[in-house]
């Protein structure tokens, strides 16, 4: 390959023009709407679909937009083996707005960082990418092998884009997923998605948490007891704001996979209602099983393994309304673990408290040896570009598109060390580290193509 000084200054040539782009991109308010008729998953994420594919247009990418609006891809090359790349164009809510030093949906460059929901996770390194692609086509790079970016749009819900993408499309041989942290991660922890549920024979109405993989950061109160509650909050040493509706007890937002380094709303909202009498069959099995354990040992005893590590369990949404009560749960499972084993465990830990287990959702955990091909470039591209002969692959609890196809890792964007902020008010990137990242994905490319 030509000198990596002369990558460097061509990246650097398209660099402002990566930042324009995502500042567009990260305008869009791409959370899922699924109540808008004529979109899969809502009007903001399909214009953020197009939008990409517009700036993939501009470039000098073959683009396609699915016609039902479930994904679109980008490809640049020839031959008959294809490399991937998987990046996704929706994201989490904001969350608490008035924690951010800026409109989440309004970036702003400050200080050497860009602000903005989807600036981390995952349109910021998913252009990081794209540009690193358009420096080897300025330098008159051959690509051997076909380059395609393929954009989702439900990567934080259901994954129902890469289910309607596998079933219809071609599949690379391989590839990575920009949406995680470097220098590679070669073991995803399985990701199970349930729904406890009981009919509510309770006065009390509760709604809390937005999303299943995030650890909520408010849960409000509004019910009857709203004094003795403030009460039982203070003495439990929980931290909480008053309003004229009642009260909101405060978190720390963090996403699912480190739920352990979070603070859970909702659970310390179930523990001061315990405090001060107040009894439901979500209420008693928060308490009884949970309270603030990430890993809910009371219910799956020391669930760990060597390669990735414990069992991560956090509830992330809370609804007790005049029917019924619910939980939504998400798990991240070790890989080496019984899927169907932990499954049982739950059930019959929510049955005992007229909980009925319902499974939302499951993507298996996967593993790509460290002597794969792939492994093996990844990682001497990494060390080469940075230097970083240090860090060693790891495993994740994250659940990156790494898993929607084989022969896939999760590949950056954050390096070691590097602040990740994705879920969290002022989610942000490090412009100059961002730079670097498209340094090793230009190189990652170059070499999976030769």
């Amino acid at each position: 390959m030509e000198h990596l000084s002369q990558l460097t200054a061509e990246l650097k040539s398209i660099e402002a023009d990566f930042h324009q782009a995502l500042l567009d991109l990260v305008a869009i308010p791409s959370v899922i709407n699924e109540m808008e008729a004529g979109y899969p998953f809502g009007k903001a994420i399909d214009s953020a679909l197009k939008k990409a594919l517009e700036i993939c247009g501009r470039l000098g990418f073959n683009t396609f937009y699915d016609p039902e609006g479930y994904y679109g891809y980008a490809e640049i090359g020839e031959g008959k083996e294809m490399i991937g790349i998987l990046g996704h164009l929706d994201v989490v809510p904001a969350g608490k707005l008035d924690e951010w030093v800026s409109p989440p949906f309004q970036p702003v460059i400050k200080d050497g960082n860009m602000y903005g929901r989807g600036t981390q996770d995952d349109k910021g390194p998913t252009l990081a990418a794209l540009f690193a692609v358009k420096a080897l086509m300025n330098l008159g790079i051959t690509f051997n092998k076909r380059v395609r970016f393929i954009f989702g749009t439900d990567e934080e819900s259901l994954w129902r884009c890469m289910t309607r993408y596998c079933k219809l499309e071609e599949i690379p041989e391989m590839g990575f997923a920009p949406d995680s942290v470097f220098p590679m991660v070669y073991a995803e922890k399985g990701l199970l998605q349930v729904q406890l549920e009981g009919k509510n024979e309770t006065e009390l109405r509760l709604n809390a948490g937005n999303a299943f993989n995030a650890v909520p950061d408010t849960a409000g109160y509004a019910g009857p007891m709203a004094a003795e509650l403030r009460e039982a909050l203070q003495k439990l040493g929980f931290h909480f704001e008053t309003n004229n509706d009642g009260l909101v007890v405060l978190g720390k937002a963090v996403h699912a996979q480190a739920a352990e380094t979070g603070i859970n709303a909702i659970a310390r909202l179930m523990m001061g209602l315990k405090q001060i009498g107040c009894s439901s069959k979500t209420i008693d099995f928060m308490n009884d099983l949970v309270k603030e354990d990430a890993f809910a040992e009371n219910i799956f005893g020391k669930c760990e393994d060597e390669a990735s590590g414990k069992l991560k369990f956090n509830v992330g949404k809370i609804e007790l309304t005049e029917e019924i009560e619910r939980l939504s749960i998400d798990l991240r499972i070790p890989v080496t673990a019984d899927k169907e084993r932990i499954a049982s465990q739950l059930a019959h830990a929510a049955q005992q408290y007229g909980l009925a287990y319902k499974e939302y959702d499951y993507l298996k955990s996967i593993y790509i040896p460290k002597d794969h091909f792939l492994a093996k470039t990844l990682m001497k591209v990494y060390q080469e570009v940075t230097g970083d002969l240090v860090s060693e692959p790891i495993a994740s609890g994250g659940a990156t598109y790494a898993r929607a196809m084989d022969n896939f890792v999760a590949f950056g964007a954050a390096f070691p060390q590097q602040k990740k902020t994705e879920h969290q008010p002022n989610e942000h990137i490090a412009l100059d580290a961002m730079f670097k990242a498209m340094t090793v994905y230009a190189r990652a490319v170059y070499e999976l193509t030769r």
